[in-house]
């Protein structure tokens, strides 16, 4: 969240600045005035109110004791196993995910509590800061992933559909993660934990129980016609305040406004960066950018291979050097029609894309979760990304057979269509 603050006012100052000069030297015809009426246009789709609702219930329960009671609840369960710690830290992060749909969100909530245990169980300070950076990349493709909100509005893809088709990766790369894990563990002959008592596994679901609520309400209010995602925001909202204020009381009243507050500033900084994308992207269309590019590099007749290899390749690299936000309201605009016309389903598209942000988000040389990381644990640069490598690799070798296999992402939602 730091980052994104102290990134997204010059990202902001750069695309408007460039939009209004693209404006001024090649469209004379058009008025300056129409990127302002574009900007206000690109924050009143309803769906955006999401947004803010989403990142201050997560903020709630960051403030709170939810992470830990995620851990503990984890751990109880799959601590004891090869690699059990890594494989916590994992499912944790990926849980994690449900409640704040940020990776950066992730990082500092499951980070700050796992990183001991992990240190204690004999890994590598390296090792855990790539673990923890990777893992927090899940948060991307679970509910209510903030990303997805983002590329829904930017390419008009349904949100619904998108959050529940994020669920068959996420699960993919547990599982990637897990064996490495274990394989990792006894490589380097990192000891197991005692298995938990079954009294120990059932007080730690108790305690975590409430925190299961979040995905039961975003989800299970979406797809019953209950809640839009908008109204599913604003009830997690509510459910954060009585979990955390009154059942919990890890929180106090006057510590709202604090909260609040923090909050307020990043939305401020995220609408800023969508109203000055949505002006970006009308640019784009206008001077028919898109029908150039796919003729320029792509090709009159690109096959979908071609298409989704430069759609990969375009992400991956765009977030290894800017914030998330910004390269899917930049790119979305381009890539999409030329997808849709070639046949490629949308919200599979938006899987493919929220992963690779995720994956540059934690990438050198300019990740924003790696910067996270660093802040967070006051560590140097090249320690934070030394053993991001098997990771990175297993990531792209997921999206690789998200890519190939749409089913992957797609088969939940055809049952419940």
């Amino acid at each position: 969240m730091v980052v994104l603050l102290l990134m997204g006012f010059p990202m902001m100052m750069t695309m408007l600045l460039s939009t209004l000069f693209y404006m001024i030297m090649f469209m004379p015809g058009v008025e300056v005035f129409t990127s302002i009426q574009q900007m206000v246009l690109g924050v009143q789709t309803p769906v955006l109110m999401a947004i803010p609702m989403f990142m201050l219930a997560a903020d709630i329960m960051c403030t709170g004791h939810t992470s830990k009671r995620l851990l503990d609840f984890v751990e109880s369960l799959v601590g004891h196993l090869p690699g059990g710690m890594a494989t916590t830290t994992a499912f944790t992060c990926a849980m994690f995910g449900s409640i704040s749909g940020s990776t950066q969100a992730t990082v500092v909530a499951v980070g700050r509590p796992v990183r001991k245990r992990l240190l204690d169980n004999g890994y590598s300070d390296s090792e855990v800061m790539a673990l923890i950076i990777n893992s927090s990349n899940l948060a991307y493709l679970i509910p209510p992933s903030l990303g997805m909100v983002v590329y829904g509005v930017a390419s008009g893809a349904s949100i619904g559909d998108l959050f529940i088709a994020g669920l068959g990766p996420a699960a993919l790369i547990l599982i990637m993660f897990s064996i490495y894990s274990a394989c990792y563990a006894k490589i380097k002959n990192i000891p197991r934990i005692e298995k938990a008592s079954t009294a120990q596994r059932w007080n730690a679901t108790k305690q975590c129980l409430l925190a299961f609520g979040f995905p039961l309400i975003i989800m299970g209010g979406i797809y019953t016609g209950i809640f839009s995602p908008t109204e599913a925001a604003a009830v997690a909202v509510l459910y954060a305040l009585i979990v955390e204020v009154f059942i919990y009381k890890s929180i106090k009243i006057r510590e709202l406004y604090g909260i609040a507050l923090s909050t307020g500033v990043i939305t401020t900084v995220v609408f800023i960066l969508v109203a000055v994308g949505a002006a970006f992207s009308w640019i784009i269309s206008y001077a028919r950018i898109p029908q150039m590019i796919a003729e320029g590099l792509i090709g009159s007749d690109p096959s979908l291979f071609t298409i989704l290899l430069t759609v990969n390749l375009f992400f991956f690299i765009g977030c290894m050097f800017v914030e998330a936000v910004v390269v899917i309201l930049v790119l979305t605009p381009i890539f999409a029609p030329i997808a849709a016309a070639a046949g490629i389903d949308l919200v599979h598209l938006g899987i493919i894309v929220t992963l690779q942000v995720a994956i540059g988000s934690g990438t050198p040389p300019f990740g924003t979760s790696i910067f996270t990381c660093s802040a967070i644990f006051d560590q140097p640069y090249l320690k934070v990304i030394k053993n991001e490598g098997p990771y990175i690799v297993m990531l792209l070798l997921a999206c690789t057979l998200i890519s190939a296999f749409p089913s992957i992402s797609l088969y939940l939602g055809s049952l419940v269509q």
